[in-house]
């Protein structure tokens, strides 16, 4: 079999690639030709390979040169653009989509959350001073802003300075069109409605423009908007339980809210009102209640009185004075004469929240009269940051902001304040905060000891025990107000302490008197305020010359607290009270309550627990409970790769008054555990066989909660209350229903979120069998109030027919 012969060259072959050659390379045709000149140029004319390198030095020199001019350029155009926008009161527009894809973003898990637990403060204390005459009392039962974001800057955003201070202020759109909130208040109706009804506002329409200033070099921005923004509300109406109206719309509800909403903005951040955010570096996860303010007046410079011309006074004949007012606290200057008085008087003030508003209010006298006119006011602004530090702040000439940061309590500023108008004049006052009080009772002294604080992540000693009390004496009083005309007063305060209530003797004509009474009260939890009343006594009744609340926890034992209250809803007067929180033996006053504790037992039920922090790369986390009760440890089940877990597992101590902590743990099967959150749970003040059912913020982390159901049962107080269960009042019953219903809503909302359908039909059943055993007890509650009624009837006429007549002669024996 002879072998074919293979061809060297194909030119059908080669015609093809030199095809394809051409359709990618177009431009090679016209290559060729330009190389066979080059070729016979240096051939026959010309050789050009010695000048090669030398094109190739120039063109790459001018290449660089080109480069660095474009480079100069630019740096000059971005220097040039940061001088006008530094300089220029008012930059170009800019568009900020980026602002609103960050803000989406950061919404749901981290602002909204914060946002909604804010304004929901906001809305129960405004709640709390709203009068109508078609709702006789509101209360706010849930709050939710959605997980749809406002948008900022839809038409750009631009910056402008104002002031001589050149204040840099950011002014943007606010536009907030969202139909995924949630907010329903619970209404009692007054006449002629009456009945309960629940509003839930389900849609928020807010739109204006915002200004953004930051102060304290970025530590904290203030915000408000430029006007009235312009405000719409979605409400739906529904039932409230027994003896409510149908779920009809109420006449003139929606636009009562609507108009609260904007009354409620315009007296807080709207021009020249203005709210302060802190941007703190840390977060101490301390919530601060109240604190205690030092305010001293020193004096006012340029005064004028008002514009008119016919009511003009000379500078040396004005008479003024300063009102300061601070919540329901208002205190009063000496009156000054000239334009530029000087008071230098130091006020004590108190707050009772974490923020407030220092009011000053000058008054002008009308030489020769007793008359009093109202010329101008100021205000400066105090908030707490978590970081323990406090921001005071005020609107400044050309609505500028004037902001100074204290990083410690203690420290004084001064601040130089404008009055409100045009060349009304200045005020100077000194502000010095001398501690922050906590919710958790510890307070931020000035000495800064680490022994005052209490520790955030275990058990302390300032928490309320079983068995102490608390020792008040009321030393003396200071500038109380006088209200016989003849100058006298006999004053005497009233303490109150939960239902305890105890007064000192009335000292007779003295607007100072000293007492030196001491008083005793058991220890309250829960936060229970000590409430004290100023009287002077009267021939025809005692007036009130004066009131204040008074927190008392984290009270130390061993350690007095020496502080003097000033009086609110009066003009002067403070009382000074030395507390102190005692001891009782155990083995005296505490023996029959110990006894009682050692037969009963602490029942704790863990249920679940939610928003845990991620302690695995994978982002999820093995949650673990560790119970540490005394000396007795338990632990829970590990629930494996879930930041939401659900353990309603039961735990049983006997009830020796032992601290209960919880420990959550984060489970590794190689590695040590690790911690991602603990708690303390307060059962010391719980009433005997009844259950608490709370939800415990985690300390020590940024977040996380802890759902736990905890009973004090005492078995001879059940036996007693037990007895036959069977015979229970229909009261009682109703009671247990109402409670069953609330807790299988609970479920159901739960079935709800978890979307299991299954689980949600069956407690819908169980929910409608529920609601008709209800009203079965209701109606047997109804039959039973008859039928007491027509016996105490009955009983009446008996007694009635009994009764023998009187007998008006007398019989002589």
């Amino acid at each position: 079999m002879g072998r074919t012969k293979k061809k060297l060259f194909d030119l059908k072959e080669a015609l093809e690639s030199l095809y394809k050659l051409l359709e990618q390379q177009p431009l090679l045709p016209f290559v060729i030709p330009v190389l066979i000149f080059l070729w016979a140029f240096e051939r026959f004319f010309f050789s050009l390979s010695n000048w090669v390198l030398l094109v190739l030095a120039v063109w790459a020199t001018i290449q660089y040169g080109n480069d660095q001019r474009r480079y100069i350029v630019e740096d000059l155009n971005k220097k040039w653009m940061q001088l006008t926008l530094q300089n220029s009161p008012v930059t170009p527009l800019e568009h900020c989509e980026w602002l609103n894809k960050l803000f989406l973003e950061v919404w749901s898990n981290y602002i909204n959350p914060k946002l909604s637990l804010r304004f929901a403060s906001i809305v129960e204390r405004r709640l709390k001073h709203i009068n109508s005459r078609l709702i006789e009392k509101i209360d706010l039962q849930e709050f939710s802003l959605g997980s749809r974001p406002p948008l900022f800057g839809l038409h750009g955003t631009r910056w402008s300075t104002s002031g001589y201070m050149k204040q840099r202020i950011m002014r943007l759109g606010f536009d907030w069109d969202t139909d995924e909130v949630y907010i329903m208040l619970f209404a009692k109706l007054a006449m002629p409605l009456m009945g309960t009804a629940r509003i839930v506002v389900n849609s928020i329409h807010i739109k204006g423009d915002l200004l953004l200033m930051p102060i304290l070099e970025g530590k904290a921005v203030a915000y408000s908007f430029v006007s009235t923004p312009e405000v719409r509300l979605g409400v739906a109406f529904g039932s409230g339980g027994g003896q409510s109206l149908p779920a009809t719309e109420l006449p003139g509800v929606s636009s009562w809210l609507v108009k609260v909403a904007i009354d409620t903005l315009n007296k807080r951040m709207v021009e020249p009102r203005r709210q302060c955010l802190a941007l703190p570096a840390e977060d101490l996860q301390k919530k601060a209640v109240g604190g205690i303010l030092y305010v001293t007046v020193l004096s006012a410079t340029k005064l004028s009185s008002c514009n008119s011309s016919e009511n003009r006074v000379e500078s040396k004949e004005l008479q003024t004075f300063l009102e300061i007012e601070l919540e329901e606290i208002t205190r009063r200057t000496d009156v000054r004469a000239g334009a530029c008085p000087k008071w230098d008087s130091t006020f004590n003030l108190v707050l009772h929240d974490s923020a407030g508003i220092i009011k000053f209010q000058l008054y002008q006298r009308t030489p020769g009269s007793a008359k009093y006119d109202f010329l101008t006011s100021c205000e400066i602004k105090v908030r707490y940051v978590p970081n323990d530090s406090t921001i005071f702040w005020a609107i400044g000439a050309d609505s500028g902001v004037i902001a100074k940061q204290v990083d410690i309590c203690g420290k004084e500023i001064e601040m130089t304040v404008p009055f409100e108008g045009i060349n009304l004049g200045e005020l100077t006052v000194r502000l010095v905060l001398k501690e922050w009080q906590f919710s958790d009772g510890s307070h931020s002294f000035t000495s800064l000891s680490s022994g005052s604080r209490r520790s955030l992540s275990g058990p302390s000693n300032y928490f309320p025990r079983t068995g102490r009390k608390i020792s008040i004496t009321v030393v003396e009083g200071k500038d109380l107000v006088v209200k016989d005309k003849i100058g006298k007063s006999d004053p005497y305060v009233k303490l109150q302490y939960g239902k305890a209530i105890q007064r000192t003797k009335p000292v007779t004509h003295s607007p100072n008197p000293t007492w030196n009474q001491k008083f005793e009260f058991d220890e309250i939890g829960g936060g229970e305020y000590l409430k004290v009343k100023c009287y002077t006594e009267e021939t025809f009744g005692d007036e009130s010359i004066g009131s204040a609340r008074v927190s008392l926890e984290g009270l130390v034992e061993g350690s007095i607290r020496d502080v003097y209250i000033p009086l609110e809803k009066v003009n002067s007067g403070e009382l000074r009270l030395k507390i102190e929180a005692i001891k009782v033996d155990d083995s005296e006053n505490s023996r029959g309550s110990r006894s009682s504790l050692g037969d009963g037992l602490i029942e704790l039920v863990l249920i679940e627990a939610r928003d845990l922090v991620a302690a695995d790369m994978r982002g999820t986390s093995d949650p673990f409970v560790r119970v540490h009760y005394g000396n007795l440890k338990r632990s829970t089940k590990v629930m494996y790769k879930t930041l939401s877990p659900k353990w309603h597992q039961t735990f049983e101590f006997p009830d020796d008054g032992s601290p209960l902590t919880l420990h959550v743990k984060d489970h590794n099967t190689l590695l040590p555990t690790s911690d991602i959150g603990d708690c303390v749970v307060e059962y010391q003040m719980l009433a005997p066989n009844q259950m608490a059912d709370k939800w415990i913020p985690l300390q020590g982390v940024k977040r996380g909660e802890i759902h736990i159901q905890i009973t004090r049962k005492i078995p001879q107080l059940e036996k007693k209350s037990s007895v036959d269960p069977d015979q229970s009042s229909p009261t009682d019953v109703h009671h247990r229903v109402s409670d069953q219903i609330k807790q299988m809503m609970m479920k159901l909302r739960s079935q709800v979120e978890d979307d299991d359908l299954e689980g949600v039909s069956n407690a819908l059943s169980e929910l409608e069998s529920l609601h008709e055993r209800e009203e079965e007890y209701m109606v047997q509650l109804e039959t039973e109030q008859m039928l007491l009624l027509n016996k105490i009837n009955e009983l009446g006429q008996e007694i009635l027919n009994s009764t023998p007549p009187l007998n008006r002669t007398a019989t002589i024996p």
